[in-house]
Parts: structure tokens; C-alpha cells; sequence
């Protein structure tokens, strides 16, 4: 396999709505696509999700494995076969991160907030109930030195300050020497944002949550597919061009 600075296409990739998302037909045109161009493409899953699920997916052949995994919202990057830590990105993120203590101590016992199971030990994630009063916690949160992140509806995570999806994947694009022209960033909701705002080309999948919709409408680096999850990307590579062998899609 070639180094991933040499390949065509870097395709960073949300994995819960995206990656995952769609129907059969959506998921097994896109997967069947890289398969055939798999030494030319090189695949991050960009994904909320932690490490253990994540590198799950690969395992379980649930969707292509990928050459690098940047979870738990950008706080954690590993690197295949064995998913062992990326050093270089991971003491940024370390030196990055203030300790969980004061953030914990600022959220827990409220109401509208109740811990999520699992996450990585660069972050606090939280599900909330109430909109406006997940706004108000996060300003604490970030008038503490801390990036407080509101997602679905549903998800509040509590990052380093200047660390998420996006910061990550521009830090290791410069590590690895991969040309920021040959990515493609793929998301549906608001912790996806990041990825777009970096200025690499994107694509919002058809079925993203309108708050990420509404965002992303004036970014001109940001393609919003009619189709969802693993079809929008399908739409997305062909939109770009980012292939060969693809074409886009008939108007």
C-alpha cells in the first residue's frame, strides 16, 4: 500500500449517519467503490465515537477498515493494523487539555445533563435534555478554558479548547504531507462542523441535521448531497471528481 501522501483521494468520513448511513444499496455502491481504488485512497473514520467502537467497525468488517482513526470528537487518533497511538498528534491533544476535574465539577449534578457511558480520557460527554439550558452550561464551560460542543440534539461534549474533528484531521494531513486538494471531508451533524470549517472540500450527506444544513449554506467548500449517509459521499466523489472512473451525478 502506498504511503497516504500518494494517494488520490483522502476521504475522512463521520461514521454514525454518514459512513454508516443510507440504505444497503448506498452503503454497498460506496464501499464496493473504494474497494476497487482502495491502494488510491486513504480512509480516516473522523467519528464522535470512541476508539473501542470504532476500530470495532473495522474488525467486524461492518464498513472498509480505515489506515487511521480520529475519535472520541478529535481528542484520540490511532493508526492500523494495531491502532496504536499517532505520538505526535496525541501530545498535542494532551498538551491541549486542562483535566476533566474542573470541568466535571462545573456539570455535574444538573438536571438536564447525565454522563454518557463511554468516552475517551481527553474529553467529558454528556447527553442533555434542555436546548437552552445546554447553552448556558456550555458557556461556563468555555469561560473555564475549556470547547464545549452541542450535537443531534442530544450530545454535549466537553473538548480542549482549539482541539475537534477539524484541528485534528489539519494536523495530521501536515504531519503525514497530504495535499489538503485530495481530501474530502463527510458529516450530518453539528460536532462535523469543524471538518467543513478547515476549508477542505466536504459534503453534507442528505439526511444532516438542519442546524449543520443551515451552517454550512454559505461554505463554498461544502457540497449538500440530496442523498444520505454512504450515497451522499457516493454523490460527493462524483460531484468533485475525485476519481477517474466516476462521473458526476445526471442533473
Amino acid at each position: 500500500m502506498k504511503p497516504l501522501h500518494e494517494r488520490g483521494l483522502f476521504l475522512a468520513v463521520d461514521l454514525d449517519g454518514t459512513f454508516l448511513g443510507g440504505d444497503d444499496e448506498d452503503r454497498r455502491e460506496l464501499y464496493e467503490l473504494i474497494a476497487h481504488h482502495r491502494s488510491d485512497i486513504a480512509l480516516a473514520y473522523v467519528t464522535g465515537r470512541d476508539i473501542e467502537f470504532a476500530s470495532g467497525v473495522a474488525r467486524d468488517r461492518v464498513a472498509p477498515a480505515p489506515d487511521i482513526i480520529i475519535g472520541d470528537v478529535g481528542t484520540s487518533v490511532v493508526v492500523a493494523p494495531d491502532w496504536a497511538p499517532h505520538h505526535e498528534l496525541q501530545r498535542w491533544i494532551d498538551a491541549s487539555w486542562p483535566g476533566a476535574e474542573r470541568a466535571a465539577d462545573i456539570l455535574n449534578g444538573r438536571a438536564d445533563l447525565s454522563p454518557q457511558p463511554v468516552f475517551g480520557s481527553r474529553r467529558l460527554s454528556y447527553y442533555y435534555t434542555n436546548h437552552a439550558a445546554a447553552v448556558a452550561a456550555a458557556a461556563e464551560i468555555e469561560a473555564a478554558g475549556y470547547a464545549a460542543l452541542l450535537s443531534a440534539n442530544l450530545f454535549f461534549d466537553v473538548l480542549p479548547r482549539g482541539v475537534n474533528k477539524g484541528q485534528t484531521l489539519l494536523r495530521l494531513l501536515e504531519h503525514e504531507g497530504c495535499a489538503r486538494a485530495r481530501v474530502l471531508c463527510a458529516g450530518d451533524t453539528m460536532n462535523d462542523l469543524s471538518l467543513f470549517e478547515t476549508g477542505l472540500r466536504g459534503v453534507a450527506v442528505g439526511n444532516s441535521e438542519p442546524p449543520l444544513r443551515e451552517a454550512v449554506a454559505a461554505l463554498g467548500n461544502v457540497y449538500r448531497a440530496r442523498r444520505d449517509g454512504a450515497g451522499g459521499i457516493v454523490e460527493a466523489i462524483r460531484h468533485f471528481e475525485l476519481l477517474p472512473a466516476t462521473t458526476k451525478e445526471p442533473h
